[in-house]
């Protein structure tokens, strides 16, 4: 059986549509390509920005945490100074009446032994 120039025309007219059809789908997906580079880009910086922002967020709780850590450690050691201050204190006056109390004793001692004949 052989085509009819009608049937011919009518097949090249249906391909022409298929044809056409395809070139718009493929059209289609190279814009929806586009689109979703664009939307990754646009996720992308979204992404770092956060990122960015949480990386300075974290390092300003861990500032604050260390200046508070430093800050606990700075109050302990001068509590303990100040203790260790006062103890010395108690001591060199313990110290000094001890001295001051026996000061004659010692006075008497050497003057008598230095004038013993």
């Amino acid at each position: 059986m052989k085509d009819t120039p009608t049937q011919s025309v009518i097949a090249d007219s249906k391909v022409s549509k298929i044809i056409k059809s395809l070139a718009e789908l493929e059209n289609d997906l190279d814009s929806l390509n586009l689109k979703v580079a664009d939307i990754k880009k646009t996720i992308i910086t979204r992404t770092q920005k956060e990122i960015d922002s949480l990386k300075e967020q974290t390092t300003q709780m861990a500032i604050k945490e260390a200046e508070s850590m430093i800050s606990d450690a700075r109050t302990k050691a001068e509590a303990q100074a100040k203790k260790i201050s006062s103890d010395g204190t108690a001591k060199l006056e313990k110290t000094k009446a001890a001295i001051d109390a026996k000061f004659n004793e010692a006075v008497e001692s050497v003057v008598s032994t230095i004038l013993k004949p």
